[in-house]
């Protein structure tokens, strides 16, 4: 039984890091979201959001802001400043950029936030807004198990894990 303990608590504790859920590859319309699809999104806006999606499928990297690899943050910071709009660099100091919006109101170029730690509500993520349609917003982010990629605000995770949308321009 000495033996078996000090094996059995290093399995419990490896078991109990992982805290960051794996993305489901399917787009499962789990959720309506309700926005206004009536207001059309500015030509910058657009133009930012394309921008971002030039770097659909880099791998994710801590800090990174280039093909080579992008962050959450990197991919806000770089898709604003190649269309010369100056914004924080983290996710932490963005949460707190542009004017607060509600969910209702949310269109293409604005940002979304997220709490993807478990039992938190503390803003650690951040996507672009790529698309708004009846039931569904999709946004652009960097995930650190798939890298950059667009989901949707109708998935389950997304669902529960939004906490904010913010409006830059």
């Amino acid at each position: 039984m000495k033996r078996l303990l000090p094996i059995l608590l290093l399995v419990m504790i490896a078991s109990s890091c992982k805290s960051k859920k794996n993305y489901s590859s399917k787009k499962r319309q789990t959720h309506t979201v309700k926005v206004n699809t009536n207001t059309k999104p500015s030509e910058e806006a657009e133009t930012i959001a394309n921008y971002a999606k030039k770097f659909n499928g880099t791998r994710y990297k801590y800090g990174g802001t280039t093909k080579r690899g992008m962050d959450c943050s990197g991919l806000i910071y770089t898709s604003f400043t190649d269309n010369n709009i100056s914004v924080p660099r983290t996710t932490s100091d963005l949460k707190n950029f542009g004017d607060w919006i509600d969910l209702k109101e949310v269109n293409v170029g604005d940002l979304v936030f997220f709490a993807t730690r478990k039992n938190s509500r503390k803003v650690n993520h951040v996507g672009i807004v790529t698309n708004v349609r009846t039931g569904n917003v999709e946004f652009i982010h960097a995930s650190t198990s798939r890298g950059v990629m667009i989901s949707s605000l109708a998935e389950k995770y997304w669902y529960f894990a939004f906490v904010q949308a913010r409006r830059v321009l």
